[in-house]
């Protein structure tokens, strides 16, 4: 017979340190409960990913059921996702029944690694994002090249063994997810902030994690192909009429006021496809439209001057190309 303490040896030793397969992120996790809801959240710095933020850029969460859970983006490095998988069994022993994908962009899905490889969670999105894969190139972004890119930005964080999961099953307009009492309805809303934008709303709580969608207090990334401003907007109306009673926002603030926070998305893309309306309009070069357009309003917000040069070039191309019958239609 194996003495009780070298069969206590032998089970340590054969048991791997899952934790060894992640570099250590050096802040902890910022996570938050819905108030009087079995409903979480992680927020993430308002920046751009980089060394400073370690890649903790948007915000993700998860849902507690009799059943399971269900996990809403998997966060920007595979660390994360490990640290959010460490915070949901802080909360519950209860598995990870689905993971349900914001869309498919980098700072949201590389946590996903760590689901794959240590729950048997189901990864769900939008069907669109099966366009992105390592080797493919879609409108929106080269998913080979960004991972290149944001394993320099994000090493060790993000590395050589980091790889792109991708969706389990995928849906077209509308799906639901029953668990546990729960009903998690999948809303389509792109192609806006990208190709495969969804939302998911959990009833009976009324709650909306809404991705990128929506960002209180935080100008969005918009220069990107697959952006489309008018259907965007069109989006925003959509979340609007949901009414939630509590919002998580993909960057950002969540909120309460949900309205607050959805006027804020709505009234910046609004406000920049306004200015670039009226260059267009008068055939005024983009660089002098912009020069000569008041930012005021947004200059001192997080990601102004990553964003906004770029994010006004790209409405300015929308809508000549609009007005040219060869681009996105103008109206939201």
């Amino acid at each position: 017979m194996v003495p009780r303490v070298a069969l206590l040896l032998i089970i340590l030793l054969a048991t791997p340190s899952h934790a060894s397969d992640y570099a250590p992120i050096g802040k902890a996790l910022s996570i938050a409960q819905v108030p009087g809801k079995p409903i979480y959240y992680s927020i993430g710095n308002t920046g751009v990913p980089n060394q400073a933020n370690e890649g903790n850029t948007s915000n993700g969460g998860f849902v507690v059921t009799d059943d399971g859970v269900v996990v809403y983006d998997a966060l920007g490095t595979p660390s994360l996702g490990w640290a959010l998988l460490q915070q949901i069994r802080k909360v519950t022993d209860k598995p990870v029944r689905y993971v349900v994908v914001s869309h498919y962009h980098a700072d949201h899905i590389y946590g996903l690694q760590a689901f794959k490889d240590h729950t048997g969670a189901v990864v769900v999105a939008q069907e669109r994002a099966a366009e992105y894969r390592e080797n493919d190139e879609t409108a929106d972004e080269r998913a080979d090249a960004r991972l290149r890119q944001r394993q320099g930005a994000l090493f060790p964080w993000v590395d050589e063994r980091t790889r792109i999961v991708p969706p389990d099953i995928t849906f077209a307009e509308r799906a639901t997810l029953t668990l546990g009492g729960k009903r998690l309805v999948l809303l389509y809303a792109g192609p806006a902030h990208s190709a495969s934008d969804m939302m998911m709303m959990i009833e009976p709580d009324g709650v909306l994690f809404a991705g990128d969608i929506v960002q209180n207090g935080r100008i969005p990334h918009m220069n990107s192909d697959d952006v489309d401003t008018g259907r965007w907007l069109s989006a925003l109306k959509q979340v609007e009429e949901l009414k939630p009673g509590f919002i998580i926002p993909g960057h950002g603030e969540p909120s309460s006021e949900a309205a607050k926070a959805i006027a804020f998305t709505a009234g910046y893309i609004a406000d920049v496809r306004r200015v670039m309306q009226a260059a267009v309009d008068t055939w005024t070069d983009f660089d002098a439209a912009y020069r000569a357009a008041d930012w005021s309003a947004y200059d001192k917000l997080p990601a102004f001057a990553a964003n906004n040069r770029g994010n006004a070039y790209r409405v300015f191309l929308e809508l000549e190309g609009a007005n040219f019958g060869d681009g996105k239609k103008a109206e939201p």
